[in-house]
């Protein structure tokens, strides 16, 4: 072997050993950067899972939320619904009452809200018909308990229950239905602390 073949043999070698140092070098480059890349994919799955999580968390709040107020509202209709119930009962066994209990129960409104004044009182065409005997008397003397007149009007009320008064023209309705809706709110009130404590 000639001197130059020796220059050429080591050079060969020299840049062999070069080159086996640059790929492996390039190699732990490359798993360096894999490991690295593995990592950030890791942490960016993480991230995203935990955002997913949050988000996951956060919707079932809003969802239980809106379930627990639609479930309120619901129950306070359904309440709602039984007082209103409650109240038409008490209204048709109100205007149901037999005669004698029915006009007991006209005696003491008239005492309610009979005024001091001359005035008539209007029934429905069905009470008229059905008034108790002495009736008219009894109504003269609650107006004059209260220092008033008060006569049977010569027309029916367009009424189904209760009565009208009318004093110099201004009416006064005592129906039933004119009471119920007056007091609607103290009536609805009173009837959900009973049913509802």
């Amino acid at each position: 072997m000639t001197g130059l073949d020796k220059m050429i043999s080591q050079i060969e070698e020299e840049a062999k050993k070069e080159a086996e140092g640059c790929l492996e070098a390039a190699e732990k480059k490359a798993e360096s950067l894999m490991a690295e890349e593995m990592e950030n994919a890791r942490l960016k799955g993480e991230a995203y899972v935990n955002k997913a999580a949050e988000e996951a968390a956060r919707y079932l709040e809003r969802t239980q939320a809106l379930a627990e107020r639609k479930h309120r509202i619901t129950l306070l209709q359904a309440k709602q619904d039984v007082i209103d119930g409650v109240l038409k009962k008490a209204y048709v066994r109100l205007d149901h009452l037999d005669e004698k209990e029915y006009f007991a129960f006209i005696s003491r409104l008239l005492r309610q809200y009979v005024q001091p004044l001359e005035g008539e009182i209007l029934f429905s065409k069905r009470d008229r018909e059905r008034l108790p005997a002495g009736f008219e008397e009894k109504i003269t003397e609650i107006a004059e308990e209260k220092g008033g007149t008060l006569k049977l009007g010569n027309k029916d009320g367009d009424i189904e229950n209760g009565f009208i008064l009318v004093y110099g023209g201004i009416e006064e309705n005592c129906t039933f239905r004119a009471l119920f809706d007056s007091r609607k709110e103290i009536l609805k009130d009173t009837v959900r602390r009973i049913l509802f404590p």
